[in-house]
């Protein structure tokens, strides 16, 4: 396909997630599947086009003064992509298949500035989101929201119970792949730019053998804070497909014993293939149905990966912060509180709570810490600050932090995804 084709492709891909109300990926498997035409270089950047438009839409739609999505394809293709107006006519000429050009508006927008605009639409996040980014970083709430729109590399963490840092790099070579910046066992390929693709890293040997997952490295430095150690009891409750039981089970070097449970079978699924491939040898994975009760009070570490709006995540997911809803908000915050709740009976005198999301609201967050703790006095709130620098040290980026206890990291302030973490330790 030309420039042209695949213009037109992510216009009426982004159309079609409009009128139908659905999520990107679904729209884009769908427009394959009747294009069965295009090759993967084509669908590939197809799909990046329809990403990076998502990613900033609201200010693209500004600058455009038009929220169709012609216009928002166009401006990406213009200010994210580098492709000029000659450069676009150029392409076009003889292309049957090519959207008529917006040229005016193109010019228009190189001028344009926010000046008039409301906050949201610079940030480039829902308008009634606002308030919970300045809760939570204050003067620098603008840079964090822009921060969350700007494409993320590619993250991989290295299986140490199979191969270390130095045989993986070598081995994608290639790639690009260079040292993460703060996780001990990470590896980050860059952001491509324009059309170009990601790696297909799964296609890789050392996939297959077990000598990485792909993660990103928030989640890496979040499965690290939770401190699991040789011979523990560790209790992953909300385990989905097991990222973070994986990276535990690194850590203790397969000694002691991990619990992996979720209450969705379906999110559970993943994980017996991963596991295998990964090595482990002390995890036990928990169906919804399973009797739990032997577990309770027994648990050195409890950790909760909470279910929430996923809004440290909008950089992979941009669609979703435009489909978040307050009612879906409210609905992942009594999911929170009841798994909290539910979770907390599991941890053994002396052991400790800890609690994850992929969100920086601080409603998901410091508040739903908070509140626990004024029901279950028993739990005291520690310092993840400090363990942060006891294993990583001063010299690195540094997460968010009031006061040292919660902390959240960003992709403005550790040039991760969005994650909070906060850790709490069951009195006697």
């Amino acid at each position: 396909m030309r420039l042209g084709g695949r213009v037109q492709a992510a216009i009426e891909v982004l159309e079609d997630m409009q009128a139908r109300k659905r999520p990107a990926a679904e729209a884009l498997k769908d427009w394959g599947l009747g294009h069965r035409f295009a090759g993967s270089g084509d669908r590939n950047a197809i799909g990046s086009l329809v990403y990076d438009s998502l990613r900033k839409q609201a200010s693209s739609a500004w600058l455009m003064d038009d929220d169709s999505a012609a216009s928002i394809v166009f401006l990406t293709l213009q200010k994210q992509w580098g492709t000029g107006l000659a450069q676009m006519q150029e392409a076009f000429t003889d292309d049957k298949f090519a959207p008529e050009i917006p040229a005016e508006r193109l010019e228009a927008a190189k001028t344009r500035d926010y000046a008039f605009a409301d906050s949201h639409i610079e940030g480039d996040i829902p308008a009634w989101c606002v308030c919970f980014f300045e809760e939570n970083f204050e003067e620098d709430w603008l840079k964090e929201a822009q921060a969350l729109s700007e494409r993320p590399p590619l993250d991989l963490r290295v299986n140490t119970l199979k191969a270390n840092r130095e045989k993986v790099l070598k081995a994608l070579s290639d790639t690009g792949a260079k040292p993460t910046d703060i996780a001990l066992n990470g590896i980050r390929i860059p952001a491509g730019k324009g059309a170009k693709r990601m790696p297909n890293v799964q296609a890789e040997a050392g996939f297959q053998k077990g000598w990485f997952e792909v993660q990103d490295e928030g989640s890496q430095l979040v499965s690290d804070l939770v401190y699991a150690r040789q011979g523990e009891q560790i209790f992953d409750f909300c385990a989905g497909a097991g990222g973070k039981t994986l990276a535990m089970c690194a850590s203790m070097e397969n000694k002691g014993q991990v619990h992996a449970y979720d209450s969705n079978k379906q999110r559970l699924a993943p994980i017996f293939d991963r596991l295998k491939r990964a090595g482990t040898r002390n995890v036990q994975v928990h169906s919804p149905k399973d009797d739990l009760t032997g577990l309770e009070g027994k648990m050195d570490r409890v950790l909760i990966d909470a279910p929430c709006t996923g809004s440290g995540t909008w950089r992979r997911r941009p669609d979703a912060k435009w489909r978040l809803t307050p009612e879906t908000l409210e609905a992942r915050m009594a999911d929170q509180a009841g798994v909290l709740d539910e979770a907390a009976k599991y941890v053994r005198p002396g052991g400790f709570l800890v609690y994850v999301t992929c969100s920086v609201f601080p409603q998901e967050n410091e508040h739903q810490v908070y509140a626990f703790g004024d029901r279950n006095e028993q739990f005291d709130l520690l310092s993840a600050g400090e363990v942060w620098q006891d294993l990583f040290g001063f010299d690195k980026p540094k997460p968010w932090s009031s006061d040292l206890k919660c902390i959240t990291l960003t992709p403005a302030s550790t040039n991760t995804d969005g994650f909070f973490f906060a850790v709490m330790q069951r009195q006697g």
